[in-house]
């Protein structure tokens, strides 16, 4: 069966990707996975769903009606472990929410979602939040 592979972390970036998601599971009959990831490396991590949102985030798919599976990795980097899926589950496409950010910060920082476009060897889809 088709899968569609979604990258979540709890925010309106988050949160857009995984709505597309969804309709892009219905769209191609798939299954879903949404992989959330933290590196692990900060006492609090925003990146990283709470119980609560990840609870929030199961009764929304369950709802949905599509066949899904939620993951969540701590201790890697976020780049490494949604390839890593990728590569495991060879999905139909890989969905991701974009942020804004200046030049400069790209420059500066770098960008999870230009290194996902850039390496990941499935479609992706890169939503932006309302």
């Amino acid at each position: 069966m088709s899968v569609v592979l979604t990258a979540y972390i709890p925010t309106p970036q988050g949160r857009a990707a995984l709505t597309a998601a969804i309709a892009e599971t219905r769209l191609r009959n798939a299954n879903l996975v949404v992989l959330n990831v933290s590196r692990g490396d900060a006492y609090v991590d925003p990146r990283l769903a709470s119980e609560s949102d990840a609870d929030g985030v199961e009764e929304e798919l369950t709802s949905s009606g599509v066949p899904h599976e939620w993951r969540q990795t701590v201790g890697q980097e976020p780049v490494d472990a949604v390839l890593a899926a990728a590569e495991e589950l060879k999905p139909d496409v890989l969905v991701i929410g974009l942020r804004r950010r200046s030049r400069t910060g790209k420059l500066l920082m770098g960008s999870v979602a230009q290194e996902l476009l850039l390496n990941a060897d499935c479609p992706v889809l890169a939503v932006k939040a309302d």
